[in-house]
């Protein structure tokens, strides 16, 4: 048993319990009392670490935990920024980060060289060493970004583009000049550093893709998920050091091998992002400021000379890169903010670099003291430029992040989607979750676009037993939209039969999307079914009708196959964006297969929505010959079947063969049978049963009634003669 004159509260603190704890009480009450006083949160937990720090108070010694977590919230930042990214506005982007990415080096670079030389008189590998600290930086203000909704906005894609090419730059110059200093530099060197660099490029972005799909393919469980996520990072952030470069390097490139694998508005990404904003990134800053040392403004005047130059120029090349970038690609004023924020704090990788030249030895004086590559007045000089580029950084980012997010939902609030209603209808348990996933990736992430899950309890099965299933269904369906942070409406519905009840659903919540699964028993001769097959007969809405073989997270890229004279349809534009928005929230590219006229009207509504997917527009007309799609549609595509009601002027007989087709050649693909908004001409309700339970039970009393007035009469009434007793 413990007593209180047991317990060790001697500074600096080494109890774990206590250590943790107050680590802990950090973490939440900074950014709730620096946001009071409109502060970023960000600078809340830096100074937290200085004040609670080894040249603070003295609380906590940066030890090799501390120094753990905090590595582990870095590599955090950087995988989480590579897997937040837009590919497709990556890769639209990709020469303007290149650029940026220059700018962001060749400006600190040649600035920071020629003022160490000739105003701080160092040496030339030393000033390219203090050089190389100018001009890496480290996307520290990102969360903020991220918190605010546009990390995938094409400022921030930029950045975090530029970032990857200006670090690398920088690390090759530190090992260059470390390699010289060393005099072990040679041609064999920089083929080794090459050829194992190539050889870490391909794992990650060949090696580390097929596991993830076969682990997502096989494992669902959102605790395995998670940890499955995690460990590759890690080995991709090993296997970048093993081949010279840094860990922050392979946490990014990790980060965008697994982009495709944990859409945007998934669960596990949920997770993602709750874990690092909850622990790891805090602990970060807070090792960050606990290397804060104010006591180096009073050892002379030159660590304030060189921190007074380091500060400057660290400022002004980023600012100097960032206009350079807006003028060159006209950008606005609002994302040259963004980009300068975003690339003016310098953390990682400077500090790794100052900390390598600091223990470099090049001669001694003549007391027999160590002569470094880097003495401790840039030592001290880069502490304060830390703390002073994360400040900057931090309070640009917020204000240019809360203008930047505004815009972006004036825009999105300019867009046609408040008549928009999504209805998901459930019937087996087991399709519950994907079926909940693919409606979600019906809306943008940001969307208020209601969405509502429905489960029908009929006069047709045992209702009692309906209706658990039903419950937990339910309960399955919202607690999984619940993960994602987005919400489900619920509707349970009691009627005569499960078409009626969705049909009727549809026209009292003015559902303008629905999903529903494909039956279980679905074959060539009963494909759709008959509840399918009622919808469809008496709804003119948008249906998908979707058969899940494997999780959509893993699948590649869409085949979207479109009948003929679909652009002539009123719902030609609305499953455009619709499956647009897929696209996008999963990260898979679209490839049409139509007519020429269709794919006109295809690409023109590309043009008009801005649809920023990667899409391919091939020519198909001959629907007997759609057998060829065997070839076409690969094991990881997901197949999406454009059709049409009967009787609508995109109707073509050759769509009655898509039951045979589908039932014998396709059973190894996830696919989708879309009939699009049409003209309700032919849509009757006359035998549609509409169920009435106050009517119903009218119609029971009138019935006992009846009964009990027929029983009277024949009670009273006097037999006919020859009749028996």
């Amino acid at each position: 048993m413990y007593l209180l004159s047991d317990v060790d509260f001697s500074l600096p603190l080494t109890n774990p319990v206590i250590i943790f704890s107050l680590v802990l009480f950090i973490i939440l009450f900074a950014p709730i009392l620096f946001n009071k006083i409109k502060i970023p949160h960000i600078i809340g937990l830096i100074a937290a670490g200085i004040i609670i720090g080894p040249y603070g108070l003295n609380l906590l010694l940066r030890d090799s935990s501390i120094v753990l977590f905090g590595t582990v919230g870095l590599i955090y930042i950087m995988f989480t920024a590579g897997l937040e990214i837009d590919l497709e506005e990556f890769r639209k982007n990709r020469f303007k980060s290149l650029v940026f990415g220059l700018f962001t080096f060749i400006l600190p670079m040649t600035l920071g060289t020629l003022a160490a030389y000739y105003i701080l008189n160092y040496n030339l590998p030393s000033a390219l060493l203090l050089a190389t600290m100018f001009a890496s930086h480290t996307l520290l203000a990102y969360p903020i970004a991220s918190r605010y909704g546009i990390s995938r906005i094409r400022s921030v894609t930029l950045t975090i583009g530029g970032t990857i090419i200006t670090d690398i730059l920088a690390l090759l110059v530190l090992a260059g000049v470390t390699g010289m200093t060393r005099g072990d530099i040679n041609a064999g060197f920089w083929i080794h550093l090459a050829i194992a660099t190539i050889i870490f490029g391909c794992i990650v972005f060949f090696l580390f893709p097929i596991i993830a799909r076969w682990f997502f393919k096989k494992f669902d469980e959102p605790v395995s998920q998670y940890i499955f996520v995690l460990a590759m990072v890690f080995l991709g952030s090993f296997i970048a050091e093993l081949a010279g470069l840094e860990h922050i390097i392979g946490a990014f490139l990790s980060g965008l091998a697994l982009n495709r694998f944990i859409p945007h508005s998934s669960a596990l990404m949920n997770r993602i992002e709750f874990v690092g904003n909850a622990f790891f990134i805090p602990f970060f800053l807070i090792s960050v400021g606990m290397l804060v040392d104010f006591r180096v403004l009073f050892k002379g005047v030159g660590a304030l000379e060189v921190a007074a130059v380091m500060i400057i120029l660290g400022i002004l090349s980023k600012f100097l890169a960032a206009f350079l970038t807006q003028k060159t690609f006209r950008l606005s004023s609002l994302e040259r903010q963004m980009i300068f924020g975003l690339s003016t704090a310098r953390v990682g990788a400077t500090l790794a670099i100052v900390l390598v030249g600091y223990n470099i030895i090049i001669g001694e004086t003549g007391a027999g003291e160590p002569i470094r590559l880097i003495n401790e007045d840039v030592l001290n000089g880069t502490i304060l430029m830390i703390l002073v580029t994360c400040t900057v950084s931090s309070f640009i980012v917020e204000k240019a992040s809360q203008k930047l997010a505004l815009k972006e939902e004036h825009q999105n609030g300019e867009e046609t989607e408040a008549q928009e209603k999504i209805l998901i209808s459930l019937a087996y348990p087991e399709t519950v979750t994907e079926l909940i996933d693919f409606g979600l990736m019906l809306k943008p992430k940001k969307s208020n676009i209601p969405v509502y899950a429905l489960n029908i309890i009929s006069d047709e099965a045992e209702s009692n037993k309906t209706a658990s299933v039903g419950r937990k269904m339910m309960q399955k369906a919202v607690s999984h939209a619940a993960a994602t942070e987005q919400t489900i409406l619920p509707i349970t519905r009691f009627d005569i039969n499960i078409s009626n009840g969705i049909i009727y659903t549809l026209k009292e919540q003015n559902i303008t999307d629905l999903l529903i699964g494909l039956h279980q028993q679905a074959n060539q001769h009963s494909f759709l079914g008959p509840t399918a097959e009622q919808i469809l007969k008496h709804t003119a809405e948008t249906v998908f009708i979707y058969k899940s073989v494997q999780p959509l997270n893993t699948i590649k890229r869409m085949v979207v196959i479109v009948t003929a004279r679909a652009e002539l349809e009123p719902g030609f534009s609305h499953w455009f964006r619709k499956l647009s928005t897929i696209a996008k929230e999963a990260g898979l590219s679209l490839d049409f297969f139509a007519t020429n006229e269709t794919l006109l009207e295809l690409q023109s509504l590309q043009k008009e929505q801005r649809s920023e997917g990667k899409m391919t527009f091939n020519q198909f007309w001959n629907w007997d010959d759609f057998l060829i799609f065997t070839r076409e549609v690969k094991k990881n595509d997901l197949l999406v079947i454009v059709s049409s009601r009967k009787g609508q002027i995109s109707y073509q007989h050759q769509l009655e063969k898509l039951p045979y087709y589908l039932s014998n050649y396709f059973t190894a693909n996830s696919f989708i049978m879309l009939y699009p908004k049409q003209v309700e001409k032919g849509i009757k309700m006359d035998d549609v049963q509409y169920f009435d339970s106050t009517l119903a039970e009218k119609i029971a009393e009138a019935k006992v009634v009846s009964k009990a007035g027929s029983y009277l009469t024949q009670l009273f009434k006097k037999k006919p003669r020859g009749s028996k007793q």
